[in-house]
């Protein structure tokens, strides 16, 4: 098992996500949802040092709740269809935020976020269980490569 986690600052970002993923297949092992979300959300927030990186879990029909997260204070709950996490878990896709400030139906849990990627998580019968969440304090963090990463990284929850 890993000792630390690896910090990937100012690699290449697709060399920084094949490190990342190498080490979660390793600390995932044996591991149940919840503690697979705690650790997907440590190794990722600190290899990027990004504001804020965690899950929101589906825990009724249409409505999210914070999960494991690493960074500054997240919001409580948030319903499908409501801020990027709502968004992408309605539509059932990645949604990526250039600049949070243009996206209407945005929700500021932290006033610093200035880009967002989210990811929806999928169960082994296809029903959405949560989204990934990752906001940045730059604009124009996230593009295809981390979309990519992010969905082979949550793919974990299908098994």
């Amino acid at each position: 098992m890993a000792e630390t986690t690896l910090d990937v600052t100012g690699m290449p970002k697709a060399e920084a996500w094949a490190q990342l993923e190498a080490q979660l297949e390793a600390l995932l092992a044996g591991l149940d949802d919840i503690a697979a979300m705690a650790t997907i959300s440590c190794v990722v927030h600190h290899g990027f040092g990004h504001l804020w990186t965690g899950f929101y879990r589906t825990v009724a029909p249409g409505l999210l709740r914070i999960g494991p997260y690493q960074g500054t204070l997240g919001c409580g709950e948030m319903a499908f269809g409501k801020g990027v996490c709502g968004t992408a878990a309605a539509e059932r896709r990645t949604v990526i935020v250039p600049d949070v400030s243009k996206f209407a139906n945005h929700i500021y849990c932290d006033s610093r976020a200035q880009s967002e990627i989210v990811v929806p998580v999928y169960d082994a019968a296809d029903r959405v269980v949560g989204v990934f969440d990752v906001d940045s304090v730059a604009l124009d963090t996230f593009d295809a490569v981390d979309a990519a990463a992010i969905e082979r990284i949550v793919r974990w929850f299908r098994r």
